[in-house]
């Protein structure tokens, strides 16, 4: 009897464990503003590359990158955030794919900030006082898809974004105006979230969303009186809650016939 009962107990074990390691992988309390967008499969794949070969982890040595003071960096992913930096850190390794800059007091993003950093996916420098960003910024970022710049002091969207770029969240600016041509060249953009910023219908110039092909489009808490003109005709979802909008003709939407 006990050894049949050895045997259950052996058998449960297995199967938790076996149930366990079937499990997603999910990172808890790390870059949590942005948990909804981050790729399982992206993760999973770099926790693979850096776990073949050795489960030690590799001493720097001289010639490697260093992590910059303070800032976490780990799986390609570097964490600056809640630091109180006043500006971009230096000596971010080459081959970050995340990069996390949020809740600090950087006033400004120069030139040379990302300098280098072609392998980057990801940027957020939310929660920050940026009111100016230099126009080649973007420039070494060919390959970013993501960028998260809400919760800043922005007055219009920052120019020569990555042609590469996916998603765009730059809510809580203080943008008023968006000038045709903004997003020219961004063909890849699916997602932007420009919500709870000041601006008004005559604030959207015409040709402002030329050559987008939008799934999601958030333009919530904002001083709009009536649903904007010459919107992507791709949109699946359109956000225009919170706003001071009367009425709504029959014009304003019948383009829009891919609307869920």
């Amino acid at each position: 009897m006990l050894q049949h009962c050895s045997l259950l107990l052996l058998l449960c074990a297995a199967q938790l464990l076996s149930s366990s390691s079937a499990l997603p992988f999910e990172q808890r309390g790390f870059w949590d503003f942005a948990l909804d967008s981050l790729e399982n499969n992206d993760m999973m794949t770099m926790m693979r590359d850096q776990g073949e070969g050795s489960a030690v982890e590799e001493i720097p040595t001289p010639d490697m990158p260093m992590c910059p003071f303070g800032c976490h960096c780990q799986l390609r992913i570097v964490q600056c955030s809640d630091l109180g930096l006043t500006e971009v850190p230096r000596n971010i390794p080459p081959d970050t794919k995340f990069l996390d800059l949020q809740n600090n007091r950087i006033t400004e993003l120069k030139e040379n900030d990302f300098k280098g950093l072609t392998n980057l996916y990801a940027l957020s420098v939310r929660n920050n006082l940026i009111s100016k960003v230099h126009p080649k910024t973007f420039i070494p970022l060919k390959h970013m898809q993501k960028l998260y710049f809400s919760k800043n002091l922005l007055t219009a969207v920052p120019k020569n974004l990555p042609a590469s770029l996916v998603e765009l969240r730059i809510h809580e600016n203080r943008i008023k105006k968006v000038a045709a041509g903004t997003f020219s060249g961004l063909g890849n953009m699916h997602c932007i979230e420009m919500g709870a910023n000041p601006i008004q219908n005559s604030g959207f110039e015409p040709g402002a969303f030329k050559g987008l092909k939008l799934y999601y489009l958030r333009i919530s808490e904002a001083k709009l009186t009536g649903v904007p003109k010459d919107l992507p005709d791709s949109l699946h979802e359109l956000h225009l809650d919170h706003n001071q909008i009367q009425a709504v003709e029959l014009e304003d939407l019948s383009r829009y016939r891919n609307l869920n």
